[in-house]
């Protein structure tokens, strides 16, 4: 079981003396996981716990608050990943003006070398800390000589296209190709949410949709998509959903609504995750509340097509 620590709480003793990876890791790709693959693998090599270190919130909310939303990924979300991955402790590291006007070597001292007594360090090449960005790679591996832990860059991982990045995996959820980016994370982009009350229009017409806000979620190109749901109780379903500002609703209100395909509940309240599989269509303002069942039913089919293939479990 992972220890997760969060909201500056303490690090337990038993993650002492372990490989940290560090970095923001929003997302979670094939680069990321490439860094937090190194760290696990020293670590399991020396003998000693394996961390992740990163920061909520992304430091970018602080320096940019104006910028539209760019999350792949929330922070519990993240967690998951991370102890699906092998990790023994991670710790988000609380981002405000505090720890910005932290020098680089501040940094280490307090975080690094106080609160996680780390042996070693493990970062992408490009990761940057302390007040101004002053701190790059070489001056992590030089205060590491300094205070006893190893500092290890990671060369960044490529396609054919290039360097994976999380920039490119939002490029391709703007480009509604879906496809596309799950295969850079190596899963299906996935939004978290608590599913609310809407205007009940979908289970007046025969298709209950359960609706989430999207938050601080990338928005990916609006429209409707295959889906595949992860409910609460561990069950994944297979759906059909419409991602967008619903022309068809006045006033217009951005919202992730999914149809549960052969699936009946009550979901209200509760968390769940949906997945972005394939883009079937964009938005469309449809001749009314006939032609509006008609289409979901049609796009119901065609998610079902999408979806044959895919396993449940």
């Amino acid at each position: 079981m992972m220890d997760r620590i969060t909201g500056g709480g303490l690090v337990p003793l038993t993650a002492r003396g372990g490989v940290a990876a560090l970095g923001n890791f929003d997302g979670f790709h094939l680069g990321h996981q490439a860094v937090v693959g190194r760290a696990l693998a020293l670590a399991r090599q020396r003998g000693v716990p394996a961390l992740v270190a990163s920061f909520d919130p992304h430091p970018a909310r602080l320096f940019k608050p104006d910028l539209p939303p760019f999350a792949l990924t929330g922070v519990a979300q993240r967690l998951d990943l991370f102890a699906g991955f092998g990790v023994d402790t991670a710790v988000m590291i609380p981002f405000g003006r505090e720890l910005a006007a932290l020098s680089a070597g501040e940094f280490v001292e307090q975080w690094l070398v106080r609160r996680l007594g780390v042996s070693g360090v493990i970062t992408g090449g490009d990761f940057t800390f302390g007040k101004g960005r002053s701190g790059d790679v070489g001056e992590l591996a030089a205060l590491g000589a300094v205070h006893g832990f190893t500092a290890e860059v990671v060369a960044p991982v490529c396609d054919a296209d290039g360097v994976i990045s999380s920039s490119r995996v939002r490029a391709l959820l703007r480009a509604a190709d879906p496809a596309g980016a799950a295969a850079l994370l190596t899963r299906p982009y996935t939004i978290f949410g608590r599913v609310e009350h809407g205007a009940k229009l979908g289970r007046t017409l025969g298709f209950p949709t359960a609706n989430l806000r999207l938050e601080d979620y990338q928005r990916p190109a609006y429209g409707v998509y295959a889906v595949m749901a992860a409910l609460p109780d561990g069950s994944r379903v297979k759906g059909v959903a419409n991602l967008g500002i619903r022309p068809m609703i006045d006033p217009p209100v951005e919202l992730l609504e999914t149809w549960l395909l052969d699936w009946s509940g009550d979901l209200y309240g509760q968390i769940i995750g949906v997945e972005l599989i394939a883009y079937l269509r964009p938005e469309l303002k449809l001749d009314g509340l006939a032609a509006l069942t008609a289409q979901v039913m049609a796009d119901g089919e065609a998610a079902r097509a999408v979806l044959a293939d895919f396993a449940l479990a």
